[in-house]
């Protein structure tokens, strides 16, 4: 009997992840890309490629007109510092900021810290899994629906919450803005640092 497909936690539905993958601006590559759709819907996932040379409003669009749960930005072209933020702001602009935004290709580890802090949820370099990023695509968008599901309370916004993933990994969640660190992928365990501790369903069960 095949596993059930993982489903979305980030805006509280029960339908199957929605993710759209992406290639912005003029990088005319796309094998990369498509590997990591096909991994995605092999995984039970719902995926929409917007082919190659989209502008960030056009991702943005279509973000909104399909419900995506997330989107995936491949970038090879080296205009990941221009183009991945414009596309934060593209969402946070049509209220959609809610969207678990992520990034892969040829991106130096110099630039992949900044990148998270405006908000890039993870960055997947070349000879990244294939499981990997579908792991962590589970896990990350079932966070919210998840810490809802705790015998304890979810720390307060300010707080961060530290999601324990066995073998002593973790991923480090700042409640307010959901962007997640991640380091390996298992089973969840949440520890607030401010002392709260529940056992929360993963996206496995």
């Amino acid at each position: 009997m095949p596993a059930p497909a993982p489903t979305s936690g980030v805006r509280g539905t029960k339908r199957p992840i929605r993710v759209l993958v992406a290639k912005p601006g003029l990088d005319g590559h796309d094998r990369g890309a498509k590997v990591v759709a096909a991994a995605l819907r092999d995984a039970g996932m719902e995926v929409i490629y917007t082919g190659l040379h989209q502008t960030p409003e056009q991702i943005v669009e279509t973000v909104i007109q399909e419900d995506a749960d997330a989107v995936g930005l491949s970038l090879l072209s080296g205009a990941h510092n221009t183009l991945f933020p414009k596309v934060m702001a593209q969402l946070a602009g049509k209220g959609a900021g809610d969207v678990l935004v992520f990034g892969g290709g040829i991106i130096p580890e110099a630039d992949i810290p900044p990148l998270k802090e405006q908000g890039v949820a993870a960055i997947f370099t070349p000879g990244t899994p294939m499981q990997a990023i579908v792991d962590w695509l589970a896990v990350a968008s079932n966070v919210p629906s998840s810490a809802q599901r705790c015998t304890s309370p979810w720390p307060n916004p300010s707080a961060t919450a530290r999601i324990g993933l066995g073998a002593g990994a973790w991923i480090s969640v700042n409640s307010a803005a959901k962007v997640m660190r991640i380091a390996a992928l298992s089973a969840l365990t949440m520890r607030s640092i401010a002392g709260a501790t529940c056992t929360c369903q993963g996206a496995t069960g």
